[in-house]
């Protein structure tokens, strides 16, 4: 029978790129720190990679108490196999009671694996992280049945508690530029043997626009703006204000934008300083994504649309009639400072 206390403290698996750290894996770190302050334990951070002893600095000043390096060149690129491999040894040869990965691309392909081979459950796209005062054991929520509840899912007979999170719903911490971390090399000898596929070139999509989950101001469009041609509206705006375009579902599925694009359930979870909704309904779906959002401004024809009930501001009316005239305010404005 499996033994409980066996099993401490909280792990996050560090997705870089590049040697780059993805954003969703410092949001992670420190919001392990807090579960981990919880049940009073430390936070270890998983990084696996070639050459990548200088991405730990900053994850000891998010909050990682001990840092698991697997440096190999048979690392350097991520491929499943190997990735899995290094990763679930790690898992097994410390038992950490909870590892959190992100819900990336590389996160979804990773997180399911790994839990299989180290015969436990994993949570995927939570979108809140609770330690229940009781118990002790890890509260993962996560949308359901299309968005309409939200469930929250418990582990409590085996371990490690896995799960996986959408990459805007947690919070950094402010870093602490004093804090310093243990640094642990795990060696492990085979992992080239892991690699059953070639990768003959990586082809990168050059972006055009900035990431909506990294921009601060987002004007966002829906089915109300009638065309893909009215979301030219929306750059127009978005330019004035320094911000980007963003979208709801309906306008990504009539192919008006791109599914990089999207906010929501199905899409991109986003925190700006200031979120323009710009005829879309409200849907549940697409609220999750985005009510976190400083300031919600909405503009919608229908005064009962479910965004208003979230909105800090709202304007009742055609957004493509209202968003030449606002556009052509902010302009005047910059123009007069």
């Amino acid at each position: 029978m499996l033994n409980l206390n066996d099993y401490k403290g909280v792990f996050v698996f560090v997705q870089q790129v590049d040697n780059k750290v993805t954003s969703v894996s410092y949001e992670l770190v420190s919001k392990g720190k807090e579960l981990a302050k919880e049940l009073e334990t430390s936070v270890t951070a998983i990084l696996l990679g070639h050459k990548v002893d200088a991405l730990c600095t900053n994850l000891a000043k998010y909050g990682a108490d001990r840092i698991v390096v697997v440096d190999d060149p048979a690392l350097e690129t991520y491929m499943t196999e190997p990735y899995v491999y290094a990763m679930s040894e790690v898992v097994k040869a410390y038992n950490p009671e909870i590892v959190l990965v992100g819900a990336t691309a590389i996160g979804r392909d990773l997180a399911p694996r790994v839990a299989a081979r180290v015969l436990t459950g994993l949570t995927a796209d939570c979108t809140k992280l609770e330690i229940d005062p009781e118990t002790k054991n890890l509260m993962m929520t996560r949308p359901a049945f299309g968005g309409n509840i939200m469930a929250t899912i418990l582990c409590p007979n085996h371990r490690p508690q896995m799960a996986t999170v959408r990459p805007g719903v947690m919070q950094r911490s402010e870093i602490n530029e004093d804090a310093k971390a243990e640094i642990v090399h795990y060696k492990l000898d085979d992992i080239a043997a892991h690699i059953n596929v070639e990768i003959k070139e990586i082809i990168k999509k050059t972006a055009g626009k900035m990431d909506i989950q990294d921009a601060k101001i987002l004007i966002s469009g829906g089915r109300g703006m009638g065309s893909p041609e009215n979301f030219k509206l929306l750059d127009n705006l978005a330019e004035a204000l320094g911000g980007t375009i963003a979208s709801s579902r309906a306008a990504v599925d009539s192919g008006w934008v791109e599914k990089d694009r999207q906010v929501g359930q199905t899409g991109k979870t986003v925190r700006p300083n200031l979120y323009i909704a710009c005829g879309i309904s409200g849907a549940i779906q697409h609220l999750a994504g985005m009510e976190e959002s400083e300031i919600i401004i909405a503009i919608n024809k229908d005064p009962g649309a479910p965004i208003f009930e979230v909105a800090d501001y709202g304007i009742v009316g055609d957004a493509t009639k209202i968003l030449p005239v606002f556009t052509e305010q902010i302009k005047k404005l910059i123009e007069q400072k």
